[in-house]
């Protein structure tokens, strides 16, 4: 074997190395989320709610790959969705007093922001507030994935 294909036999290789990785990092989480909250639930965690909001497609940072729709629900005890979110790693849900799209303005405001709760799954989700946390002294709600620095969406509630 010469230089040349063993070089394109190499490149190959860690090419479609490189994608099954890619795809693995996109796919784990759906594999391994739990299973959606029932309409019943969704409608518990709502029976006290406070304020909603709608989670929209079309945020600036939003994209093919990182986006959310549907109906926030914020109660003093539970924040909840009825809705989706495009499927990825280590979704975190924030509060936040000023409404923000990009993550330019997530990471501006991060200091002033209180994380409520992980995000296990893409369709509807219920994140219990903890005890210290008064959601009335914010404006909007945000899911960012932690792991990679990325906005996925966010809504305006107050």
């Amino acid at each position: 074997m010469n230089t040349r294909k063993a070089l394109l036999l190499v490149a190959s290789h860690v090419a479609f190395a490189a994608a099954g990785f890619a795809v693995g990092i996109y796919a784990l989480p759906i594999l391994t989320a739990p299973a959606a909250p029932t309409a019943q639930e969704i409608k518990a965690a709502t029976a006290q709610t406070q304020f909603t909001g709608q989670f929209k497609r079309d945020l600036k940072d939003s994209d093919a790959l990182h986006w959310g729709e549907g109906t926030v629900s914020i109660a003093p005890t539970a924040i909840s969705l009825s809705g989706k979110l495009a499927p990825g790693p280590d979704y975190k849900l924030y509060l936040s007093p000023e409404f923000v799209e990009t993550e330019a303005d997530f990471n501006r405001l991060k200091e002033s922001m209180v994380r409520v709760g992980d995000v296990k799954t893409f369709e509807n989700f219920v994140v219990a507030v903890p005890a210290s946390i008064d959601p009335t002294k914010y404006n909007a709600v945000i899911v960012w994935c932690e792991t990679f620095g990325q906005f996925i969406t966010a809504a305006k509630y107050r």
